[in-house]
């Protein structure tokens, strides 16, 4: 009757529980440790707490509130009476604007393997606390104070599958695994620095300088980060990690290329750049050339963006870092191919054309010769000629 009472007090001026103590059975006992449970979604956190531990010591799924959010039916928790035992549920989505309060912070590790060069991965953390409210009003109260801590580590990377490929624009849709953000990263090409017209690649192949511009983008994410491309490079295959291909570097950290033009890059959660089309050398007896961009992707926090495009010795140096457990590597998004159209058909007529004029310059030379030749040959026996009729026209006039 005592601990009936207490709970009573505990509750006035709050919604009554639909649970009742004689409901919880064996399961009325004091809080522990374990009373907890965390389920790190891909879209939202979702915590549920045995609720009749909390009614023993005095409250009820009112009275527990998620990081001090008293306002809000989204951040209330629910009764769950479908379970045994019963369980007060809250879910809030990874998302800083309506995460219930929520604690985002990032760590930094340095990459690992191939990308050992470039910048620090990111690894978020989403924390905070349930804690139990007590409406007792006076100097003294008889309720424990409860704390159920919660915490979800998202690596700042993304787990790709292979998908088909589209006209002038590839998608890579993520894996629905424990602990890793739900999106889908896509990369188009477009004919407009506005990135509004898709570029329609025609069957000859584009003409060499046509200025392409690409876009790689994130959806379903949350507004918490941005999207940075750390490498794109273009390759003669299809499969970004493949040893005999080689390869032309747009950018690499603290180096672009002269014709490549960053436009965006770690300020939102899209990245844009623009590259004039360009042929492999590697490919002279094809009518067209034909290669894939691929872009090493992946995510940075708001506040650390600006950090990562800065040139500093360890980006230069290749020393390899030290290898940290639960830290993986980048994603690298492909696009569909790019098919140049091969000039050197123009360049051969062109030289055919300038030998059939070298030939006929040739041909006049010699008939032009010829007739200097024949002039010559004229005039001297002219001359010789002139010599001999001379003497006979002299003696045909001397006197008798």
């Amino acid at each position: 009757m005592k601990l009936l009472s207490v709970v009573l007090f505990a509750m006035m001026g709050t919604k009554k529980s639909q649970l009742q103590l004689i409901d919880c059975g064996t399961n009325l006992r004091r809080p522990q440790y374990t009373d907890i449970s965390v389920t790190c979604g891909t879209k939202s956190i979702g915590l549920a707490i045995l609720i009749c531990p909390a009614m023993y010591t005095g409250y009820n799924e009112s009275l527990l509130i998620l990081n001090h959010v008293m306002n809000g039916p989204a951040c209330k928790g629910t009764l769950d009476q479908s379970v045994i035992p019963p369980v007060v549920r809250f879910e809030f989505p990874l998302n800083t604007t309506n995460s219930c309060g929520s604690l985002f912070r990032t760590t930094s590790a340095a990459g690992t393997g191939i990308f050992s060069d470039f910048s620090n991965l990111q690894t978020v953390n989403i924390s905070g606390v349930v804690r139990s409210y007590d409406p007792t009003t006076g100097p003294v109260t008889y309720n424990t104070e409860l704390k159920y801590y919660y915490s979800c580590a998202y690596p700042l990377e993304y787990l790709t599958n292979n998908t088909q490929i589209d006209t002038s624009a590839s998608s890579i849709a993520v894996k629905d695994n424990n602990g890793t953000f739900i999106s889908t990263l896509s990369l188009n090409l477009f004919s407009d620095d506005n990135y509004i017209s898709p570029l329609i690649i025609p069957k000859q192949g584009l003409e060499l300088r046509t200025e392409i511009y690409t876009r790689v983008q994130a959806t379903n994410l949350t507004s918490h980060y941005h999207v940075f491309l750390d490498q794109c490079y273009a390759s003669i295959s299809p499969q970004p990690d493949s040893d005999n291909s080689t390869i032309f570097n747009l950018f690499v950290p603290c180096n672009v290329d002269p014709l490549t033009v960053i436009r965006e890059n770690g300020e939102s959660q899209r990245a844009c750049f623009s590259f004039p089309a360009f042929r492999f050398m590697e490919q002279p007896n094809e009518m067209m050339s034909t290669y894939f961009l691929h872009c090493i992707t992946r995510l940075c926090e708001e506040s650390t963006c600006s950090a990562l495009k800065q040139c500093t010795n360890r980006r230069r140096r290749n020393a390899v870092p030290e290898i940290v457990d639960g830290v993986t590597g980048y994603t690298t998004i492909s696009s569909t191919p790019i098919t140049i159209r091969a000039e050197r058909v123009v360049a051969i007529k062109e030289q055919e054309t300038a030998s059939n004029n070298s030939d006929t310059s040739t041909g006049l030379g010699v008939a032009v010769g010829f007739l200097a030749f024949v002039c010559i040959i004229v005039l001297i026996m002219a001359a010789v000629f002139y010599r001999t009729l001379k003497p006979l026209k002299r003696g045909l006039t001397a006197p008798p």
